[in-house]
């Protein structure tokens, strides 16, 4: 491989949520860190590169974002997603969490309902709530560790002031891409009470063999109705540059979501936020190439360990992110325990299953985008207690 995964970077002292953080969110330093979801890998060199460019001209005034930056996402969006996106769709956002705020509250007033599918995202949750609008809970369905729409369920949800429906795709924490049929029901639904989709596909370079992404804006009868927002901060290990696109084809809809962009005077970005994404989307392929094996071979390596050292553990391959969403109900043990015992005596840092919503409950998620030897060790340190 041209590029080394293995590498293990110290990454602590930089300001790291994922292990500076470690303290104010577990209450203790001696953690190994499997929770935020960014990845322990290097951002590539081409990045870094032409950030250090940039820095050459010694002037970092006010920027903005010009052709190329459209440019390099609707060809990405071309050739990954078979996605034909026309420059005129695009808006922009610091960040996916951001931008789904912001079309929360373009799509709908205080007091309307947003359904939200659990276990999902935490600030899926919140931001619901910090908006002041009805979080509306819509489960998925566990099918033995499988999880699918309800949609008997959804439409039993829904009222005359259900405005917004957030999906997730592919799905933070159950790891599901989901395929075309299942994100047809979800629009059919939409078109028959007249909601609005709002689609964070930020996960949507992470898909394993055998999985392809779908927009959801692509499905016939979603393009006037959704608004999607994407990001190569997952991809590339970028995310501190809080730099995310906005896509929807519906002018309306756009000219609503910008007039609260600018309103809230979030429009101009960063240098760097912008140099990194076009370099991202621009010269990235290989380089995600080789990460989709990396993380692929990670992923199949811990689900044969647990399924040999902890095979009480319920756990299922996920068909794309690299966030793996480990079920101890077996274990019979109350979930604070296991919090607990992961923390206290594994010795591991894993999000809590909890905070994911509904569903939730004897659940922990882990993030194995890290090197194989950083991975292996968390993995056995686990063991240790659970065997």
């Amino acid at each position: 491989m041209k590029y080394d995964f293995d590498e293990v970077i110290d990454r602590k002292g930089t300001n790291s949520i994922k292990y500076d953080a470690l303290p104010k969110f577990f209450g203790q330093n001696d953690l190994l860190p499997m929770w935020v979801a960014d990845m322990d890998f290097k951002t590539p060199s081409f990045i870094i590169d032409a950030i250090k460019q940039r820095l050459e001209h010694e002037v970092l005034g006010y920027s903005f974002r010009g052709n190329s930056f459209n440019k390099a996402f609707i060809d990405w969006a071309s050739k990954r997603y078979d996605w034909n996106v026309k420059d005129s769709w695009l808006s922009f956002s610091p960040g996916v969490v951001t931008g789904l705020t912001l079309a929360i509250e373009a799509f709908s007033r205080k007091g309307d309902g947003v359904i939200v599918q659990t276990p999902v995202y935490p600030p899926f949750l919140e931001i619901v709530e910090e908006t002041e609008r009805k979080l509306i809970i819509n489960e998925l369905k566990n099918n033995d560790g499988y999880y699918s729409f309800d949609i008997k369920d959804l439409e039993t949800r829904i009222d005359a002031n259900t405005k917004v429906i957030l999906l997730s795709n592919p799905h933070n924490p159950v790891g599901r891409v989901w395929k075309r049929e299942e994100l047809k029901a979800i629009v059919d639904v939409a078109n028959k009470h007249d909601l609005i989709i709002v689609s964070d596909e930020i996960h949507s370079d992470i898909i394993f063999k055998g999985n392809k992404h779908i927009p959801i804006a692509t499905i016939p009868g979603a393009e006037n109705r959704t608004i999607t927002i994407l990001s190569p901060s997952k991809t590339f290990n970028i995310a501190g540059l809080s730099t995310s696109i906005v896509v929807c084809s519906n002018k309306k809809m756009l000219d609503k979501y910008n007039l609260l962009l600018r309103g809230h005077h979030l429009f101009l970005g960063n240098i760097f936020g912008t140099i990194a994404f076009e370099t991202a989307y621009n010269y990235g392929e290989e380089w995600l190439e080789e990460l989709l094996v990396y993380l692929e071979n990670n992923v199949d390596y811990a689900i044969s360990f647990f399924r040999e050292n902890m095979p009480k553990l319920k756990v299922i391959k996920p068909e794309g992110t690299f966030l793996l969403w480990l079920d101890f109900s077996n274990y019979n043990l109350p979930h604070d325990k296991v919090f607990e015992m992961l923390k206290n005596n594994a010795k591991v840092a894993l999000n809590n299953g909890k905070d994911f919503g509904i569903g939730g409950e004897n659940f922990f998620r882990l993030n194995f985008a890290t090197s194989r030897n950083t991975l292996e060790k968390g993995l056995e340190m686990m063991a240790k207690v659970f065997k």
